[in-house]
């Protein structure tokens, strides 16, 4: 159990250990991973430098959200392929799902 610290006494002390706090106006904090996006809403960040080390605190409101693995594919990435490969809008769409969203990969699928 911590006792009642004066918080003008705590900055004090943090700044003779050479510990500096500053506080981050965030609105959302977004942590990506390989297979999922962690959504912090409301956050209160904070930056902590000790000893010329930083780290930054986050508190707030967790969300997970999973990542899909199919890549979004955009008329104007289609119009390309189609243009460029001379293949109509479904082989098109096929070729850059298959080639995981990469148009030149797509493209160069049509020339073997």
């Amino acid at each position: 159990m911590m006792p009642k610290i004066n918080p003008r006494q705590m900055a004090q002390a943090m700044k003779r250990l050479g510990i500096q706090q500053v506080e981050i106006p965030a609105t959302e904090v977004i942590i990506r991973t390989a297979d999922k996006e962690l959504f912090i809403e409301n956050p209160q960040v904070s930056k902590v430098n000790m000893m010329g080390q930083e780290t930054l605190q986050i508190v707030g409101e967790i969300r997970e959200r999973e990542l899909s693995s199919t890549p979004e594919i955009s008329e104007a990435d289609v119009k390309t392929v189609m243009e460029q490969a001379h293949v109509s809008e479904e082989e098109a769409k096929r070729a850059i799902e298959e080639n995981g969203g990469d148009l030149a990969a797509a493209i160069l699928s049509f020339q073997k």
